[in-house]
């Protein structure tokens, strides 16, 4: 199981300490957030994407993942009017030929709040097209689309393994794959493990952290509530090979080198204490 560096919480930090530190620390790749002051599509599509690919080549540390950022301000397809969501679309379309020209093998979009008037018909509607219109884009990009599901205090949405099924029910192509983030499952009370069972082949990445009820927050691994140990003896029963992002975000954005370097420490530990 390869581990991956996510960059959200390095976005005071320059770029380049990103892939300095994923390579000091002995991570496989990174996911790369997409936001400013980073990775923004646009800015990237501006001339950006240029010493991105640099950075990439000098530490010799692939992009396996690009997520733009959407759930929030100024962009998140499940609300607003036609117009709104069209313009997220259009961002999204954009954040995939730049996952291209990065080389990147996926990029990951997650169906943020739709509102509290929105119904499940409006909620569905909505999602399924927007969904649609990506995947047929990724087809043509030639670049995986993973669907995240979140916790019921970002998304009211897309929460569960079988909101995944549902969707690979209304929208078939291998363009199109769902992951883990193991904090959603762990909060609701539902089987992480479910979703490699549940999704088989369509199970296609996880964001590994630790977590605690009642609460979204992305904790340290192995110093939250979830048994990460077992956890990890299961997925390596099950035989997961696919990727594991360790998913420190805002929590650490104070000192993300000296974290980012404690958890694949804490990780790698329990992957070799798992007979990984």
């Amino acid at each position: 199981m390869k581990l991956g560096l996510f960059t959200s919480g390095y976005q005071r930090n320059p770029l380049e300490d990103c892939f300095l530190d994923a390579k000091r620390f002995g991570y496989d790749y990174i996911e790369l957030w997409g936001g400013r002051p980073h990775a923004f599509a646009p800015d990237l599509a501006s001339g950006d994407i240029r010493g991105l690919n640099r950075l990439i080549e000098k530490y010799e540390m692939p992009v396996l993942g690009y997520t733009p950022e959407h759930n929030a301000y100024p962009y998140n397809f499940m609300i607003g009017s036609e117009a709104q969501r069209e313009d997220a679309v259009n961002y999204l379309k954009l954040s995939l030929d730049m996952a291209k020209k990065m080389g990147a093998d996926y990029m990951l979009v997650s169906p943020a709040h739709a509102g509290y008037l929105a119904t499940y018909e409006e909620i569905w509607d909505r999602m399924t097209r927007t969904l649609r219109e990506l995947t047929e884009y990724a087809e043509k990009v030639g670049v995986r689309l993973v669907v995240e599901p979140l916790t019921p205090y970002e998304s009211n949405a897309f929460k569960s393994a079988n909101d995944l099924l549902e969707l690979f029910r209304r929208i078939d192509s291998p363009f199109l794959v769902g992951m883990c983030d193991v904090v959603p499952p762990f909060v609701q009370h539902e089987s992480i493990m479910a979703y490699l069972e549940k999704l088989g082949g369509k199970m296609y990445h996880m964001h590994i952290i630790d977590g605690e009820q009642g609460t979204d927050s992305h904790i340290m691994p192995g110093e939250g509530s979830i048994p990460m140990p077992e956890l990890f003896q299961e997925l390596k029963d099950f035989g997961y090979e696919g990727t594991a992002t360790l998913e420190l975000v805002l929590g650490y954005i104070n000192e993300p080198r000296l974290y980012a370097r404690r958890a694949v420490r804490n990780v790698r530990a329990m992957m070799e204490q798992a007979g990984w």
